[in-house]
């Protein structure tokens, strides 16, 4: 079996575990957690709406922290789905709450593989450069 095959193959076991938890728990986490997985079997209209849903039912205005880190699997879900617009915008917004993405993590992090050499996402990359000494 191939690399690739393999990887499906533990995505939609994953998938399976996370729909039976998502229905048992209401957890809003593990709904986003669903859309990353879909988003990453290439189910996209179930992925942006289990991440947009996510983020409806716990907003940042609603928990600063679990907000925030749903907003950044959002961003990622729009990724994952090839939605560079809307995952810049999402990142974009997202930038702007202490502690939730950093240089290092957009800069390096394969999840933003993606959006690099747009320009867009390359602008909000250098914004969050750590500034030397000599700035």
């Amino acid at each position: 079996m191939h690399a690739e095959a393999r990887a499906r193959a533990a995505f939609t076991a994953a998938r399976l575990e996370q729909e039976q938890i998502v229905r048992t728990q209401k957890d809003y986490r593990a709904l986003c957690v669903l859309g990353l997985i879909d988003a990453a079997l290439g189910n996209k209209e179930a992925a942006l709406q289990e991440g947009r849903r996510a983020v409806e039912l716990l907003p940042i205005t609603k928990d600063a922290m679990d907000g925030a880190a749903l907003a950044v699997n959002l961003a990622q879900i729009y990724a994952w789905a090839g939605e560079k617009d809307l995952a810049i915008k999402q990142i974009a917004a997202t930038v702007q709450i202490p502690g939730t993405l950093s240089y290092g993590n957009l800069k390096l992090h394969p999840n933003w593989d993606g959006l690099r050499g747009d320009p867009r996402f390359e602008k909000i990359v250098a914004s969050l450069a750590p500034k030397t000494s000599q700035e």
